[in-house]
């Protein structure tokens, strides 16, 4: 369910503002989406694991205040997130 480093890497590098940049809300959200992505498989398979889907809400919640953030501070970027991310 974790995400691997190589994918951590990745997904790191294509959102990045910035060189060595893990922080920005771009990258944060990029991050979120792909763990939401790799736990929502886990969850069509194991329906009844309730804390996996506890922590898929809380991941939702985490992802959408990142977002509802970064449209209040630059909605260009927001928007530009939001296409690259097909969210």
């Amino acid at each position: 369910m974790a995400l691997d480093t190589k994918k951590k890497q990745d997904i790191i590098k294509k959102f990045a503002v910035a060189k060595g940049d893990t922080g920005s809300p771009e990258v944060q959200v990029a991050l979120l989406t792909a763990k939401i992505a790799d736990l929502t498989e886990h969850l069509q398979v194991h329906k009844k694991d309730v804390h996996s889907r506890k922590g898929l809400l809380g991941m939702v919640s985490k992802r959408r205040r990142l977002l509802n953030y970064l449209k209040e501070k630059d909605t260009a970027r927001f928007k530009d997130l939001k296409k690259k991310l097909r969210i």
